[in-house]
């Protein structure tokens, strides 16, 4: 059975913990709704996949979990604590890798996670620790001492997820984590996310590779319009069906037609644009 339209059926239960909690959240921008009153919670040590097309509010709902954007009207929690109006002690324990990746582009990657650190009071042993285990598992050594700047953007994700994680968070929001990210390191950014589930932590992964969420994600939630359309244990929400076929049945794509373009069919014939 697939568990439709609100996350309100999950959150009756009281014996559940959630690392998220948000109910009734809610935020305009001038005329335009981005969130309309969502109900969403996210059961702590999940992978949770939050899925939507373009437009569809999940950056906003992001925003608003993790403290950089205000809502409008609703409460969010975070591990039992709520975000607003003082969001600072909530942030100490979530690591974000946002969809506009804002790094501090003159720093090398040692003196970036070093600041990252330091910013967040730890001490020098602790990051000096870390940061050599996260360049050497995300193979960022051979460019730790290279500008940020001069970065791929496969390597500046990586830095991004590294300065995430320095400081052990309970709780891990990722925006298209893998995008740009080659095989070997996809690789080992799956292994990093097993260890952090397995020792109780909890991911929020955005994406619109399906294949991705549908192979990692154990819930997940699909939005559209700035409202929940689907939310559940993924196997319940398949329900033997493919990710990328629920998706579009809830947001209602499978009922467009399909798009003809009669003329590729003549893609192999000589190009009608170049004179012969």
């Amino acid at each position: 059975m697939c568990l439709s339209v609100q996350a309100a059926d999950h959150v009756a239960d009281p014996s559940t913990t959630w690392a998220i909690h948000a109910h009734g959240l809610t935020k305009q921008f001038g005329q335009h709704t981005a969130v309309n009153r969502l109900d969403l919670t996210v059961p702590r040590g999940s992978m949770f996949g939050l899925l939507g097309p373009n437009g569809a509010g999940k950056s906003t709902t992001l925003s608003m979990v993790t403290g950089l954007l205000r809502p409008d009207a609703g409460l969010v929690n975070v591990n039992g604590r709520s975000v607003w109006p003082d969001p600072t002690a909530v942030k100490a324990t979530i690591g974000v890798v946002p969809e506009n990746l804002l790094l501090f582009e003159r720093l090398s990657a040692r003196e970036y996670l070093s600041y990252v650190g330091r910013f967040r009071q730890m001490d020098d042993e602790a990051i000096e620790t870390r940061t050599a285990d996260l360049l050497a598992v995300l193979d960022l050594e051979s460019a730790e001492d290279k500008l940020i700047t001069d970065y791929s953007m496969g390597m500046r994700k990586k830095i991004s997820l590294a300065a995430a994680l320095l400081h052990a968070p309970p709780l891990l929001i990722l925006d298209e984590p893998f995008e740009s990210v080659d095989p070997v390191s996809q690789r080992s950014i799956r292994q990093i996310l097993d260890q952090l589930l397995d020792a109780g932590g909890t991911v929020v992964l955005s994406s619109h590779v399906m294949a991705t969420v549908e192979e990692l994600c154990d819930w997940a939630a699909i939005m559209h319009h700035g409202t929940l359309l689907r939310f559940g244990p993924m196997s319940e929400l398949r329900n033997g069906q493919r990710l990328d076929d629920v998706f579009a049945e809830a947001i209602g794509t499978d009922a467009l037609p399909p798009t003809r373009l009669d003329w590729l069919n003549s893609s192999g014939s000589a190009d009608p644009g170049r004179p012969t």
